[in-house]
């Protein structure tokens, strides 16, 4: 699989999955042996099983009400990166969260490694400026 496929996949699939909190369809599309790091400085979730954990303790106080991911940005040797919009409501409290994820894919299209930069904040907003880089 080519990472053009591949990137448009993994947001496809993690725009649907986030917002139905389906771990299973997310963790399909991650290498067994994957590497995630949710913001840069936190210890690595190593394998599946360790991105399985984080995810449904991400998902346990949240209701998403919107998704949106960018558009993917395609680079060499496997890598892409897309932004990200999610809406939800958290202990009853309006929440964004924005971001980015960049990711490298092996030869079949499964995350090897993957990185998220976010921020969050109060209320339903969009992010400043244009939405999306694409």
């Amino acid at each position: 699989m080519d990472t053009w496929e591949a990137a448009e996949r993994f947001v496809r699939v993690w725009a649907r999955g986030w917002a139905a909190h389906d771990v299973d369809a997310l963790l399909a599309l991650y290498a067994e042996d994957c590497v995630h790091r949710s913001m840069p400085f936190r210890a690595p979730h190593r394998g599946r099983d360790e991105l399985a954990a984080y995810l449904r303790w991400s998902f346990e106080a949240e209701r998403v009400t919107d998704v949106r991911f960018s558009a993917p940005l395609v680079g060499p040797d496997g890598v892409a990166a897309a932004e990200f919009r999610v809406r939800s409501e958290e202990r009853g409290a309006a929440a964004t969260l924005a971001g980015c994820v960049f990711v490298r894919f092996d030869g079949r299209g499964l995350a090897v490694e993957s990185r998220d930069y976010w921020h969050t904040a109060d209320g339903h907003q969009e992010p400043a400026g244009r939405l999306f880089l694409l």
